[in-house]
């Protein structure tokens, strides 16, 4: 759902680009820009690029009045995204579709750019397209109902996975076509299967839909895949319906969070990742929108917009929570060692101590957060993505201070999606991709 103010902003920029208004791309995708080796925009060239523009009104109207019948009327241009504060980006990429990076199950450590023609794999020292990997997902049904209709799909280090109507459970390595592999699902894995997560070398997922007999309800199984030697470590039946959390959440490789339906409630089911044995239950409000593991603990909404860390076992530590006067709601919480980040969607992030709670500083960004904004820490700098008016904020872990606010002149109505391979950040929205110095 779309925030208020990215709908108003969205209104007041009325570009339209191609592929907006079905008019066909003239290329899969482009660099547009490319950080300190292209012209910088000045005065003057603002100037040359208002008068060309002039011209070519003057061109349509000479052509609208008759003397120019028969012409082509020109075609409209896509306007070029530049930077209008914050870094410059090394290049900048833009595709042909707008990106649904709400699909991927986790966030790529590299720079990819997924849309309804499939997922681009970009280099990322030139930010050109090496790879194109085209599937056909299955489409999302009655239940889970939280699901994109393109499906959700899963991303490791070096290859994307995806499931099929066949049964299959399909591998595409992101740059070697010879290394794509293709796995049929067992027997008790055939029917409605989403892939929910990689994470340490293992992908989760789960399925539905199978039933044992005409009177029996639809079975419902989770699964973990070791990749590297395509073996299924565990499939196990679940009483009613459950999944894994996606993003695959974990405690050091070792636990596995999901949710268990209940029906008009859920809880938290903690499950041994090596054996899908669960290992404790928590309760959750109505709708547990998300769980997030940290070294120690494990967060999950408390059920009046705030933040409520669980200790292993399931024993309740400590929550932070609106104050009285105060309406706001948590985001799903950045983990990082010591310490724990909560952006709340009033624009205002916080830094705790992973131990008690106690908040370290605080740091208001320059706009509001959208329920879709996933911030993400890389170097010792928490980057939190807003929506496409109010760009990517840079927060120094330590202090909390606003090191800088990236934004550039596209329009757009998405919210900025964040990536990176520990060299550079990848901020995109719509259906443009920055890539970023972290330093």
């Amino acid at each position: 759902m779309q925030s208020p103010s990215s709908e108003g902003s969205a209104r007041e920029a009325a570009w339209q680009w191609d592929a907006e208004d079905g008019g066909a791309a003239e290329a899969p995708g482009e660099v547009i820009a490319g950080g300190g080796d292209g012209p910088r925009l000045s005065r003057r060239r603002l100037l040359v690029g208002a008068g060309v523009l002039a011209a070519g009104g003057a061109v349509w109207a000479f052509g609208r009045s008759g003397a120019g019948e028969g012409l082509p009327a020109p075609k409209p241009t896509r306007p070029q995204p530049t930077a209008l504060s914050g870094p410059t980006p090394v290049w900048t990429y833009r595709g042909a579709e707008t990106m649904t990076p709400e699909r991927l199950t986790d966030p790529p450590g590299r720079p990819v750019y997924l849309s309804r023609n499939g997922l681009q794999v970009l280099d990322p020292a030139r930010g050109t397209a090496a790879r194109l990997l085209v599937f056909d997902p299955p489409e999302a049904r009655d239940w889970p109902n939280d699901l994109d209709m393109l499906g959700k799909v899963a991303i490791g280090p070096d290859r994307l996975f995806t499931t099929t109507y066949e049964g299959h459970l399909e591998a595409r390595h992101l740059t070697d076509p010879g290394a794509d592999w293709s796995l049929p699902l067992p027997d008790d894995l055939q029917g409605e299967t989403r892939l929910a997560g990689y994470d340490h070398g293992v992908l989760y997922g789960y399925s539905w839909g199978r039933h044992r007999s005409d009177d029996a309800p639809a079975e419902h199984r989770l699964f973990a895949l070791r990749v590297a030697d395509r073996s299924f470590l565990w499939s196990v039946p679940t009483e009613r319906e459950e999944q894994p959390i996606t993003p695959a959440t974990r405690v050091g490789g070792s636990f596995l969070a999901c949710v268990r339906f209940l029906g008009n409630r859920a809880e938290l089911v903690v499950r041994e990742a090596a054996t899908g044995r669960p290992l404790w239950t928590a309760p959750g409000d109505e709708d547990l929108r998300w769980c997030v593991a940290g070294p120690q603990d494990v967060y999950v909404p408390d059920g009046t917009g705030g933040v409520r860390a669980l200790r292993p076992g399931g024993e309740p530590g400590w929550t932070y929570s609106p104050a009285r006067g105060e309406s706001w709601r948590a985001l799903p919480p950045v983990p990082n060692g010591t310490r724990v980040y909560v952006a709340r969607d009033n624009g205002v992030v916080t830094g705790h101590d992973a131990d008690t709670g106690a908040v370290a500083w605080t740091c208001r960004l320059p706009y509001l957060l959208d329920r879709r904004t996933r911030p993400l820490v890389a170097n010792d700098t928490l980057f939190v993505p807003g929506t496409a008016v109010g760009g990517v904020s840079a927060i120094h872990t330590t202090t909390g201070e606003l090191a800088w606010t990236f934004r550039d002149s596209g329009p757009g109505r998405d919210v900025w999606s964040l990536a990176t391979d520990g060299g550079r950040l990848y901020a995109g929205h719509d259906d443009v991709l920055h890539a970023l110095p972290l330093a």
